[in-house]
């Protein structure tokens, strides 16, 4: 009974089932186009990965070093932590050995290239000349080189050009070199993540990209392998996007420095008689450093202001700005984080102010001379306020200044979508610019207009301070009018003055015709 319950119940659902594919077949046949069969079911746009394919699989290739030193030892960590087999070619294996993990198999220069099919030559350049043996050996292969100069390098051929012409059958690529031994052997989060990389030969390239991006780095293609004499000199320029601001930084201290003691040390030692050079070290130092601050924010803000300018005299944002103006728009990250700097370098100064013996000394004596002329009270109401204020307005700068100098960095801005970085360092720079200008009002409050202090003919330093940043937020908030802005924001979408406007950039000629006039 169950038996035939059981095939019964298998009919009635294979001719559900059939009946089920009849009607779908007739409906859908009927009124739905059927799905392409043959060369039609292929998509549109074809193999997405495009024509310039790795050389191999880096799940079963091989991958090996020439040379057994340092960076050597610690590249082969990082691709063996990383699932790469790897096979060392050495001078000595029997020596190097133990230097490398037990998943290493250290050989000679001859047996690792015969394993491998992309190579790390791991070797100073001079000793390109000790490989020369295995030129049949590389031929078909790709020679990664990790080299560096000795020397900044303008007119000389790289040192990947010269393994290159070494080894003309191999496909040399240039990279890892900005990447130091630390870096691969403490992950790259510990380091640079990023790998320059150039080649000829994209296919070659782009095994070694993903090769970069399986040991957990960020490669960067610099094109050709004619860009390996700019690799190779990056990791010999010290800090070449800082000299200009901190040169502008150092004037400016020095400027101020020289400018608070000429008046408030030297002058009245001078004249007066007056000895006060324990100011030098502390009460002059922070003095400086919020002149230097305030100043450096407005050096920040200048060049936009300045190119805004331009681009309305213009009446076109297809003109390329002049070099000195391109070289200080791309400095203005720069000089923030170094007023940045100073602004917090004057709050620890500020802090450690009543810490000074001379500080206990000068209340101690004000506080005799008050009990000497039986004065009760010495409260003054206009005083309380403004430093009250002076405080108040001071951490808030310092807070949006801090601000600022950390959404600069790239861990942090990177995670920022552009209207987010936008918004933060222009708007929230201008209103850090005013409230440290409010700040430096509260400090002056009414002394700009006493004659009194205005000693040997030198105005305060807050007043000669204070012109550049002023003369930045009047133009910034003139910018800002309906008729200037909206001019403005018509030619940063592509508005021209004229019908036709010829420009030159990047050494190319070219022409806009058809444009609407402002």
């Amino acid at each position: 009974m169950f038996f035939e319950f059981s095939v019964l119940t298998s009919l009635c659902t294979v001719t559900s089932v059939e009946l089920l594919d009849v009607f779908s077949h007739f409906f859908f046949g009927k009124f739905f186009p059927r799905m392409p069969q043959g060369e039609m079911r292929k998509p549109l746009l074809g193999d997405l990965r495009g024509p310039n394919q790795p050389l191999c699989d880096l799940g079963s290739c091989t991958v090996g070093i020439l040379g057994s030193g340092d960076f050597s030892r610690s590249l082969a960590w990082r691709l063996v932590a990383s699932g790469v087999r790897v096979v060392v070619g050495s001078r000595d294996p029997k020596r190097s050995t133990g230097l490398f993990p037990e998943e290493v198999e250290v050989t000679s220069h001859w047996e690792a290239s015969t394993q491998a099919h992309v190579i790390f030559v791991a070797l100073f350049p001079e000793h390109y000349s000790t490989l020369v043996s295995l030129k049949g050996v590389l031929a078909g292969k790709v020679l990664v080189d990790v080299s560096n100069s000795s020397k900044l390098n303008h007119d000389r051929p790289s040192n990947a050009e010269l393994l290159a012409t070494v080894f003309p059958e191999s496909t040399v690529v240039k990279g890892f070199n900005v990447v130091s031994a630390w870096a691969l052997l403490n992950r790259p989060h510990d380091g640079n993540k990023q790998v320059l990389i150039c080649s000829d030969s994209c296919e070659a390239k782009n095994t070694v990209i993903i090769l970069a991006r399986t040991m957990g780095f960020i490669p960067v293609d610099m094109g050709c392998l004619s860009s390996a004499r700019n690799i190779e000199n990056v990791p010999l320029r010290l800090f070449p996007s800082w000299s200009t601001p901190v040169l502008c930084w150092i004037g400016l201290f020095s400027l101020f420095y020289m400018y608070n003691f000429v008046r408030s040390v030297l002058l009245p030692y001078v004249v007066k008689g007056q000895n006060v050079f324990y100011k030098l070290p502390v009460e002059t130092v922070n003095e400086t450093f919020p002149s230097v601050s305030l100043v450096m924010l407005g050096l920040v803000y200048l060049p936009g202001l300045l190119a805004s300018v331009q681009q309305l005299r213009r009446g076109t944002k297809y003109q390329q700005f002049p070099d000195w103006l391109d070289r200080w728009l791309c400095m203005r990250k720069q000089l923030g984080l170094l007023s940045f700097f100073s602004a917090a370098l004057h709050a620890v100064y500020s802090l450690c102010l009543p810490m000074r013996r001379s500080a206990r000394y000068a209340l101690l004596n004000a506080a005799f001379k008050q009990v000497k002329e039986r004065q009760e009270n010495s409260w003054v109401e206009e005083e309380v306020w403004r430093m009250e204020l002076y405080v108040s307005l001071g951490i808030l700068a310092l807070g949006l200044l801090s601000l600022l100098a950390v959404t600069s960095l790239p861990s942090l801005g990177n995670s920022l979508n552009w209207r987010e970085f936008s918004f933060i360092q222009s708007k929230l720079g201008c209103i850090a610019l005013t409230v440290a200008i409010l700040h430096t009002l509260m400090f002056g409050w009414g002394r700009a207009f006493d004659k009194t202090q205005y000693r040997f003919y030198l105005p305060p330093t807050f007043v000669l301070v204070l012109i550049l940043p002023c003369a930045v937020l009047v133009a910034r908030l003139s910018l800002a009018l309906p008729c200037v802005s909206h001019r403005l924001e018509r030619i940063r979408r592509g508005w021209e003055m004229g019908p036709r406007v010829h420009f030159q950039q990047q050494g190319c000629h070219s022409s806009l015709e058809g444009v609407s006039t402002v």
